[in-house]
């Protein structure tokens, strides 16, 4: 009886101790479960949506900013008002085409000289300063900044509350002569918006310098006011409003759920872009989960062994796309490129179509870094990156090669068009302002052009296009050199 009492006490024991082994796996996986799962949206979920949507906002909403832009700095603009406004069709004619070109609500000019306020279908009024439905052409004549962006009641359109882009004219000596610009509705905007939060599943809206709730999509479209009134969002206020262009993490807690939320200033906007994500649903599968193992602990067990390969297959993947990609000018990196540049050897060669690339570099960038530091040098890479991408079509493919040095490959593209694309490019560069000191020179780029010859190797292809580039760093840089086996051309 003893002995039969001391194996059940050792089997308690061993119970004991296996069911207090289980339960502390069971309650390690669910801690280490809801962290990785808040660590995944915080670091990377959450981040990359905002870049998202960020990178629609710049096409959908910043678009008319860059409009404005052009349309201060057209010389038929200024010409026409220096020259007296002696026509008015032109200048509607003018507006009109700006309005269906870029599918805006409305284009508009104000002359300083006379004060009329011209749109898309003639002369709609005369500004004055007693009017208070002016007083906007009266502080964009007083300010610093070369635009605004306000929200008022447009005239020309029933009086639709409609965001305007606000650009000063100047004529070529520098005095202020006007007004111009473009607008879209609050609608729109409240459309786009509404679109991204049905393809990011985030709540998205803009507050403005002070904090004030400007545009919101339909699940806060009844909240209004400041952000310091909004319950759990007004502890992090002041964070938010830092007016930096660069994403900000937050979290606040509102009726027991943690929200986490990415904050961004837009300076071309002077607003902020908030983007938040309620994690309570995405951790209370795990919580489920966690039950059920209390329950039927060896079945739960393989599940979450299951789900764990899934998760870290799934990561690999991630890291893999992360691995393809230049961190700092977020092209493609060199060992990405590889792959694609053998599919679209093969691609070439099957189909019989002109494969071409440009290889180029900036001229004197070691100057940059010594000058001004490496930070601006980075700068200076990203803004490459972009304009280059812009210079180009959309099948066009863009690498970082290495350093200041680039590598563009052109898919369908025979060498004389290839030519005028690396003519563009330098142009393009050549002409951009950097922000460097006024007393240094431009940035400029050297760039060697090359066909692929059939059946050619890629070193061969790879080594007549940094020739050319060689070619045209010797012969004083800032100018295109093309190459093909036969022939090596040089244009300026």
């Amino acid at each position: 009886m003893r002995l039969f009492s001391e194996k059940y006490r050792l089997l308690t024991w061993l119970s004991i101790l296996l069911i207090a082994g289980f339960l502390t796996t069971i309650m390690a996986s669910y801690i280490v479960s809801r962290d990785a799962i808040r660590q995944n949206v915080v670091e990377q979920a959450l981040p990359l949506t905002s870049d998202n949507i960020y990178s629609e906002i710049q096409k959908d909403i910043l678009r008319p900013a860059f409009i404005s832009s052009l349309m201060a700095s057209d010389t038929f603009v200024r010409d026409w008002i220096i020259a007296g406004e002696t026509d008015p069709e032109q200048i509607s004619r003018y507006l009109k085409e700006v309005k269906e070109k870029y599918n805006t609500i409305t284009s508009f000019l104000v002359s300083e000289n006379t004060k009329r306020y011209y749109y898309a279908d003639g002369l709609l009024k005369t500004v004055s300063k007693d009017e208070p439905r002016d007083t906007w052409f009266y502080r964009v004549r007083e300010m610093k900044a070369d635009y605004e962006t306000n929200v008022d009641n447009d005239m020309a359109n029933r009086d639709t509350m409609t965001i305007f882009i606000n650009y000063r004219i100047f004529d070529y000596d520098g005095k202020f002569i006007g007004a111009t610009g473009v607008g879209l509705t609050l609608d729109t905007m409240t459309e786009i918006l509404d679109s991204y939060q049905k393809r990011f599943h985030r709540n998205i809206y803009f507050i403005d310098a002070h904090g004030e709730i400007k545009i919101a999509g339909k699940s806060m479209r009844n909240i209004h006011g400041p952000i310091t009134k909004l319950p759990g969002v007004s502890s992090i206020a002041k964070d938010i409003l830092n007016r930096d262009v660069r994403p900000t993490q937050l979290e606040y807690q509102h009726d027991g759920a943690t929200i986490l939320m990415s904050s961004r200033f837009i300076p071309e906007l002077d607003w902020y872009l908030l983007v938040e994500q309620d994690i309570t649903d995405d951790v209370r599968p795990i919580e489920r989960v966690f039950f059920i193992n209390i329950i039927v602990s060896a079945i739960v067990t393989l599940l979450i062994l299951a789900l764990t390969l899934f998760a870290v297959n799934r990561y690999q993947r991630r890291l893999e796309l992360i691995a393809g990609t230049d961190t700092l000018t977020g092209l493609l990196n060199r060992q990405a490129f590889e792959i694609v540049f053998q599919q679209a050897i093969l691609d070439s060669e099957r189909r019989r179509i002109p494969l071409s690339a440009i290889l180029f570099d900036i001229d004197f960038f070691k100057m940059v870094n010594d000058n001004h530091g490496h930070l601006a040098g980075d700068r200076i890479l990203q803004s490459i990156a972009i304009i280059t991408k812009n210079a180009l079509r959309e099948s066009d493919i863009v690498t970082r090669w290495g350093g200041e040095e680039f590598l563009v490959l052109l898919k369908d593209c025979p060498l004389e068009k290839a030519s005028a694309l690396a003519e563009k490019i330098r142009c393009v560069i050549a002409g951009h302002d950097f922000e460097l000191p006024a007393s240094e020179l431009n940035l400029t780029a050297s760039l060697g052009v090359a066909e692929y010859a059939y059946r050619e190797t890629w070193l061969s292809f790879f080594g007549r296009a940094d020739k050319a580039l060689y070619q045209a760093k010797s012969e004083g840089r800032n100018r295109v050199v093309v190459s093909s086996p036969e022939v090596t051309a040089t244009t300026q």
